[in-house]
């Protein structure tokens, strides 16, 4: 039988077969929803660790010592809080403290901080009305001259040596005994009082040397002023008989012998030097431990071995013992004291007594 042909349908009438699912469109989705996720919760945990460094969620509790420089800018204490340990993310700090203006906020200083605070506790910390400041106890001995007491000061980290000279010798500090003297380098010298002094470490120089100043206005009573007025002498002048007494008291008892040599020869018409040789020490450049003849002739105002009276003013900064000495000189009839080989000094009324008490001291004078 011949084989019957299938006549083809025309394509519109065939039927669609229906396409297999793809199994990789879950997948993708799976994959796309877990990004999502991991994105999201790296961006929480970024987020955390910033919020944590920026409110001090977690950190450790200790302290730290920052000192911040007047040079200083805000990525230079950034860096400093970082390797202090107080701050982890440098930028982040950059950042808060543009829009804190932290920069117009924290001050030169040396401040202990805890690692517990955070970004805004930091910033006030760093204040120079914060008490967080670092504070240092220098002591000043009786008889310090301002070039020592600046010396120990700015070895101590209150401030440069050049800063402290410059607001000594030129600053106008609003203190009436210091009214009428001329700026310069031996202008406070017999004011800066001697005492234990609380300082801030990198303190503000002007602070720094009227907290001396204030203490001598407070201790300069109104007894002591009323003394002044009527020794006959100015108060520099009488400050100037003090510093000599300081220099040359080997003790406390000599103060009051030392201070009638002074007035005794101030009075006389015999003895108008006074030959001390503190004063020629004062403006050596070098103390030496005994004067040589020509150092005696050295041509200077403070030479008391070739001017009259009182040097120009005082050599050192005296204690009240020695203000009270130099207000209340012992009677005596003395013109000379020597020191001993004991390290007191034996007084004398002539010349030949004198002579004789250095010639009993040969390991002192020769």
């Amino acid at each position: 039988m011949p084989q019957q042909r299938r006549i083809p349908q025309p394509r519109s009438e065939r039927a669609e077969r229906p396409k297999p699912q793809r199994r990789g469109g879950c997948f993708s989705a799976l994959i796309y929803f877990l990004l999502v996720i991991g994105i999201s919760a790296l961006l929480a945990g970024v987020g955390w660790l910033f919020a944590d460094d920026v409110l001090a969620l977690t950190k450790d509790d200790f302290t730290a010592t920052i000192d911040i420089a007047e040079d200083d800018d805000i990525a230079d204490i950034a860096d400093k809080l970082h390797e202090a340990g107080l701050v982890r993310y440098t930028f982040l700090f950059r950042l808060y403290s543009k829009f804190a203006d932290a920069e117009e906020k924290i001050s030169p200083g040396s401040y202990e901080v805890k690692g517990t605070m955070d970004y805004r506790a930091l910033v006030s910390a760093m204040r120079s009305t914060s008490s967080y400041r670092t504070v240092i106890s220098v002591t000043i001995p009786e008889g310090f001259t301002v070039e020592q007491i600046l010396l120990r000061l700015s070895d101590s980290g209150v401030n440069t040596y050049e800063k402290l000279r410059d607001v000594c010798d030129n600053y106008e500090f609003e203190y009436s005994f210091l009214e009428g003297l001329p700026k310069g380098k031996n202008r406070l010298e017999g004011y800066l009082f001697p005492d234990t002094y609380d300082f801030y470490i990198n303190d503000n120089p002007v602070s720094a040397i009227n907290k001396m100043l204030s203490n001598f206005n407070r201790k300069l009573t109104t007894s002591l002023r009323e003394k002044i007025d009527e020794s006959g002498y100015t108060m520099r002048e009488i400050l100037t008989i003090a510093s000599l007494i300081e220099k040359e008291a080997a003790n406390n008892s000599e103060r009051g012998e030392i201070s009638s040599v002074i007035h005794n020869r101030l009075n006389s018409k015999n003895f108008k030097l006074l030959q001390i040789d503190a004063t020629i020490q004062y403006v050596l450049p070098d103390r030496k431990d005994k004067l040589s003849t020509e150092d005696t002739k050295i041509d200077n105002p403070y030479n008391t071995y070739k001017y009259e009276g009182l040097p120009p003013g005082p050599i050192c900064n005296p204690g009240v013992a020695s203000i009270k000495a130099a207000l209340n000189p012992s009677d005596t009839k003395y013109y000379f004291y020597a020191l001993t080989e004991e390290g007191v000094h034996a007084f004398s009324r002539t010349a030949e007594e004198h002579q004789a008490v250095i010639d009993a001291n040969p390991g002192v004078y020769n």
